[in-house]
């Protein structure tokens, strides 16, 4: 079991800047991918960033200003988010995933942080 508390989130002018946190506990034996998931209002939730097997991947409207990252120990996961923008706005949630049946399953998740831009 993993446990993941994220932290960091606010309100921020657009074109400003937020680092958000996710703290890990538990077994991570099993973890192959870390990422960050935002919900925005009316919309449905999006992987915005992730590490599997060490490689980093972003879904292209954030491609170029955030940044995910984690300690070797895979205890924490950071999104530092540069360049917000208004549509940056929503819950951002940590998740880890671990691989069963071929497929890389987001079986973790956070209690969700919540970011807010303002134009």
């Amino acid at each position: 079991q993993v446990q993941l508390v994220e932290s960091g989130g606010g309100l921020v002018q657009a074109g400003g800047s937020l680092r958000l946190s996710c703290a890990a506990s538990g077994s991570f034996f099993t973890i192959n991918g870390m990422a960050w998931y935002r919900q925005a209002p009316g919309k449905q939730r999006e992987r915005v960033a992730a590490i599997t097997f060490g490689i980093t991947s972003y879904v292209d409207s954030v491609r170029g200003r955030f940044t995910i990252s984690s300690t070797n120990a895979k205890n924490m996961v950071y999104l530092q988010m540069n360049s917000l923008k208004p549509e940056d706005t929503g819950v951002y949630y940590c998740s880890y995933g671990r691989h069963r049946d071929g497929v890389l399953s987001w079986d973790y998740w956070g209690q969700g942080t919540q970011v807010t831009v303002s134009s």
